[in-house]
């Protein structure tokens, strides 16, 4: 399983998440891109000595600073659904495999490397 299937099937569940720097962070989350960067609702941070506590409504996590995450275990539950769900409409194999790539031709000079090219040649065409 994929981290952006997790995240997707962890939309509007709680979560903890710790930054490089040692701060926590616990919230709903909002929104996850492809680069891993979070959006939190509800959040409450803990300052890294676990002295020190804020309460936002909503605050942005740039992923490169992620330390780690962590779920309830519905959340991994909902996203094993998700991928059984998805896998099951995705088909199997190649298929029949037309109309991908130019082939290699039927040996009467159409493949591949078998053209005359920009001019190069027998002299036909406008040089």
């Amino acid at each position: 399983m994929f981290p952006s299937a997790l995240l997707r099937a962890a939309t509007n569940q709680p979560m903890l998440l710790e930054l490089k720097s040692g701060e926590t962070y616990n919230g709903f989350l909002v929104d996850c891109d492809g680069y891993m960067n979070i959006r939190l609702r509800d959040v409450t941070i803990t300052s890294k000595d676990g002295d020190k506590f804020w309460k936002v409504s909503e605050c942005f996590i740039k992923g490169q600073t992620v330390k780690f995450l962590r779920f309830t275990s519905e959340v991994l539950d909902l996203a094993l659904e998700e991928q059984k769900r998805s896998s099951g409409s995705r088909g199997r194999g190649r298929g029949q495999g037309r109309g991908r790539g130019r082939g290699r031709g039927d040996g009467r000079g159409r493949g591949r490397g078998r053209g005359r090219g920009r001019g190069r040649g027998r002299g036909e065409g406008k040089q």
